[in-house]
């Protein structure tokens, strides 16, 4: 089971990567807390102080549109938010 899906990589994300040194994560979204941080140490090799994590539920919407109504429904996922201890830092554009 992989745990780190992608990260995000967002103005807020930034900043707070930035400012406060906490990284914002996509993880599988059976994964607790410990294993996404063991996951972060092992794939960047840094130290993790805390985890946050929160989910965010699928959203159905619908459109009245000239064909009719036309529903849709966006993917829920996972979201993890992980500080880091004083010195440490990931650099996401290093392989770009």
């Amino acid at each position: 089971m992989s745990i780190l899906i992608k990260p995000i990589i967002t103005e807020k994300a930034t900043n707070d990567s930035e400012l406060y040194n906490r990284y914002t994560f996509v993880v599988n979204k059976k994964a607790n807390k410990i294993e996404i941080k063991g996951a972060v140490e092992a794939a960047y090799g840094v130290a993790v102080t805390a985890v946050k994590t929160m989910n965010h539920p699928a959203l159905r919407k619908t459109k009245y549109t000239k064909k009719g109504l036309v529903s849709g429904l966006t993917s829920g996922y996972k979201k993890a938010v992980v500080q880091l201890a004083d010195g440490e830092s990931i650099d996401f554009y290093n392989n770009l």
